[in-house]
């Protein structure tokens, strides 16, 4: 009987052993990974002649990650920058022959015509996605916000002629249930909610100090 002994060309077996690229996730994510599953209407236990629960899910959130709202409004002829009320320049006024729709330049803000009836989740649903099992840290949950491109302008004066909005990736920090919104903050380059300092923003961004 003798010990087992490691080749000392172990390193090169094992690469050579590769058969193709992996499917484990190997980027950095300051989400959960249960936070990009979309909600699945389907019985744990298997029904003959349906997939599988998880098959539907991973089809579900390779399809939804093809859609972008910038693009789905694009094709209905919904210029995203406009969504947001401005103050009102009568300097800056087209004339009525040049306007196709509307005279007047848009005021109503976008809650006016927000409807939740459709949500396949409530906001305390979305929050809770941010939560891992055996964690009590809750993590941001990722969204597209429409924010200004600018920050400094965009915190004095949403509503100045200047700003450009567009759709923004964000992550979720928290829900304030008596103004009904949600507390977001812009990812970086590489897609990650992390503060000032570099550190990851957990718990809504709320630190032992307060």
């Amino acid at each position: 009987v003798t010990k087992f002994k490691v080749p000392a060309s172990f390193k090169s077996l094992m690469e050579d052993q590769m058969v193709g690229p992996s499917t484990e996730i190997l980027a950095e994510s300051d989400f959960p990974e249960q936070s990009f599953k979309p909600k699945v209407q389907m019985p744990f236990k298997r029904v003959p002649g349906q997939n599988p629960r998880k098959v539907e899910v991973e089809r579900r959130r390779r399809l939804y990650l093809t859609f972008d709202i910038a693009e789905l409004l694009a094709s209905k002829g919904i210029d995203s920058n406009q969504l947001m009320p401005r103050h009102y320049d009568p300097d800056s006024m087209p004339p009525i022959e040049d306007t196709k729709d509307s005279v007047f330049p848009i005021y109503l803000p976008l809650q006016v015509f927000d409807n939740d009836e459709f949500d396949c989740r409530t906001p305390e649903e979305w929050m809770s996605l941010g939560l891992e099992p055996g964690s009590s840290d809750r993590k941001p949950v990722p969204g597209k916000a429409l924010l200004p491109t600018d920050d400094v302008l965009g915190h004095d004066d949403p509503k100045s002629q200047e700003l450009i909005y567009k759709w923004i990736d964000v992550g979720v920090l928290d829900y304030d249930k008596e103004t009904d919104l949600y507390l977001v903050h812009k990812t970086d380059e590489k897609g990650l909610v992390r503060d000032e300092e570099g550190r990851p923003i957990i718990n809504g961004g709320r630190t032992p100090e307060g």
